[in-house]
C-alpha cells in the first residue's frame, strides 16, 4: 500500500532549535524525524511513499536528491577513496513522490491534493511526519481489512505534561487528574483509509474535523488503541527525549533493527553511491 506523509507545517514551537528547517527535517540521531517515520512503514514493507510538501518543500527535496547511504549505514572504503562498498542500504527500494500541497493547507486540503496519485490504490496508509511508535502495524491493517470500515487511525495515551481538571459550574475542582493516567485517548496520527474517504472531505476542512464527523455518523470510523510506545516532537523537550533514547541505543520506533538478527546476511554494493 501506498504511504501518505503530511510534511507541510511550520513546526513553530520547534523554530528554536532549527529556524530554516521544516519540522520534518529536524534531526533525531543521523536522519531527520521523517526518515524514521518512513522506515518505519518500509520496514513493513510498504515502500511507496507520498510526501504532501508545504513549508521548505525545497528542503525535503534537496535531502533526497543528494542522499547518502554511508552516513547512517556500515560500509568499507578502499583504494585511497575512490571505492565505497556499502554494507547496508536504506532507501534503494524506495519509491517517493514529492508533491507541493501549498503553504498553508490543511491536512485535508493536502491528502485532496495527492488524489491523483492514489488513484489505483483501494486502500492506502497515511501519517504525520513527527510521531513515532513501535505500534505492530501489520496487525492493525489485518484488522481494518476485516472490518471494512472507510478510516481508521491509532488512538495513544496521551504525552503532555500536566493535568486534568475537572470542576463544578461555579468553578470549584472536583479532581485532577495527571494526564497520562486520565483513562483519555488521543489521535495517534497513525491512519489508514479506503478511496471513500474522498467522499467525505469538502474543500478547506481539516481532516480530523468534518469528515471523520461524517464517518463517525455513518459508522466507518475504527479506531486501534495503542498502549506501547507513541511520541510526538512537536516541542524541544520531545526532541530531546527522541534524542537520548536514539543516542543510548533504546529507540523502540526503531523497530528495524531490533528485528535483523547478527548474523542476518546484508546487501552489498560496489562503488561509491551516488544521489537517492
Amino acid at each position: 500500500m501506498k504511504v501518505v506523509l503530511f510534511c507541510g507545517g511550520l513546526g513553530l514551537r520547534l523554530r528554536e532549535h532549527a529556524e530554516s528547517l521544516p519540522k520534518p527535517m529536524v534531526t533525531v540521531g543521523y536522519r531527520p524525524i521523517l526518515w524514521h517515520v518512513m522506515k518505519y512503514y518500509a520496514h513493513h514493507g510498504h515502500k511507496d511513499f507520498v510526501l504532501c510538501l508545504g513549508y521548505r518543500a525545497d528542503a525535503i527535496k534537496e535531502y533526497f536528491l543528494a542522499y547518502d547511504e554511508a552516513i547512517s549505514n556500515d560500509f568499507v572504503l578502499s583504494d585511497g577513496g575512490r571505492s565505497l562498498q556499502l554494507l547496508s542500504n536504506d532507501i534503494t527500494d524506495w519509491r517517493i513522490t514529492f508533491a507541493d500541497t501549498g503553504l498553508h493547507a490543511s491536512i485535508g486540503e493536502r491528502l485532496r491534493a495527492v488524489r491523483r496519485y492514489l488513484a489505483d490504490e483501494e486502500m492506502f496508509l497515511a501519517s504525520y511526519s513527527d510521531c513515532v511508535t513501535d505500534a505492530p502495524l501489520p496487525d492493525l491493517i489485518d484488522n481494518f481489512r476485516r472490518r471494512g470500515v472507510i478510516g481508521s487511525f491509532l488512538s495513544v495515551r496521551p504525552t503532555v505534561p500536566g493535568q486534568f481538571v475537572s470542576q463544578r459550574e461555579d468553578g470549584l475542582v472536583t479532581s485532577l487528574t495527571p494526564a497520562s493516567t486520565s483513562g483519555l485517548w488521543v489521535n495517534g496520527g497513525y491512519f489508514m483509509f479506503r478511496r471513500g474517504i474522498f467522499d467525505y472531505i469538502r474543500e478547506g476542512e481539516e481532516l480530523v474535523e468534518q469528515p471523520f464527523q461524517r464517518l463517525i455518523s455513518d459508522r466507518q470510523l475504527l479506531t486501534h488503541p495503542y498502549a506501547g510506545f507513541w511520541a510526538p516532537m512537536d516541542t524541544l523537550r520531545e526532541r530531546q527525549e527522541l534524542e537520548t533514547l536514539y543516542a543510548a541505543g533504546q529507540a523502540p520506533w526503531a523497530v528495524w533493527e531490533s528485528a535483523r538478527p547478527a548474523d542476518a546476511p546484508i546487501a552489498a554494493l560496489t562503488g561509491r553511491p551516488g544521489p537517492g
